[in-house]
């Protein structure tokens, strides 16, 4: 590193501007009614609709307790629904609602503008490259996590 700060100082940094960046885009595109945390919620179950809270923990990152009231936010919005699953009548179900549907296309504008401010520069090698590095990154930690986190 050229200043010898931690790799994590530099993602902190980045996540923290983009958040608030995003944000802004969100709003710009007529979406004011969830933040950019809540986005990646939504942005999973439009990949993946009805997916269970444990499911949609693991494929966000987000612990189930955030998730929760994440969720209870969102669903007090009209966004998504919690419904009881028919294989399993003791796991819950998250689904989007219209309101929610409605919503993807001005987000995906959001996420392409986001995308234009982080990569200005890069040539299309370079992205993928640094996306290539970034994913390996989060494949260790993600295996660090399971081997050694409870």
């Amino acid at each position: 590193m050229a200043n010898n700060e931690p790799i994590g100082i530099y993602i902190a940094k980045i996540k923290l501007l983009q958040e608030r960046i995003f944000g802004n885009l969100l709003v710009e595109n007529g979406i004011e009614v969830f933040n950019s945390p809540q986005s990646r919620i939504l942005f999973t179950l439009w990949l993946e609709d009805n997916i269970t809270i444990s499911e949609l923990s693991k494929k966000t990152g987000l612990a189930k307790t955030t998730l929760t009231s994440m969720l209870d936010r969102l669903e007090s919005q009209g966004n998504v629904k919690r419904i009881l699953s028919t294989e399993d009548r003791r796991a819950i179900r998250i689904v989007l609602t219209e309101k929610a549907r409605s919503l993807e296309e001005p987000y995906e504008t959001a996420r392409d503008a986001m995308r234009n401010i982080n990569f200005k520069g890069f040539s299309s090698e370079e992205i993928e490259d640094f996306e290539t590095k970034l994913i390996k990154i989060l494949n260790n930690l993600n295996e660090y996590a399971d081997n050694n986190i409870k």
